[in-house]
């Protein structure tokens, strides 16, 4: 789905927390250093053709480093509200109507 725009992250590897690997994911995919917050909201979405993932969603407030673009098409730092304008993953969609409108942060 390499058209679409998605958040950064990934699986959670044995041994690790939901945040440690968002910040191990963080690292690997923009080369920052992440301070992982809070939870913002945690999804399960069932695929069409099947299958299903269950996603978890973190507030980053602060990073060190300069982010560095390591495997994306593009990356893009833009305002929640105007996050509708981007074609986003099936399972992304509800969480991002929610951000763009305020509910969750």
């Amino acid at each position: 789905m390499g058209s679409l725009w998605e958040f950064p992250g990934g699986k959670i590897e044995p041994g690790e927390s939901a945040k440690e690997a968002l910040a191990r994911e963080l690292s690997e995919e923009l080369g920052i250093r992440a301070e992982v917050g809070p939870a913002v909201t945690r999804i399960r979405h069932h695929y069409r053709r099947g299958g299903a993932v269950d996603l978890q969603f973190f507030a980053v407030r602060e990073f060190a480093g300069e982010i560095s673009n390591q495997i994306y098409q593009q990356v893009r730092w833009v305002k929640l509200e105007d996050l509708i304008g981007y074609e986003f993953l099936a399972a992304d969609r509800g969480l991002i109507k929610d951000l763009a409108a305020g509910k969750l942060l």
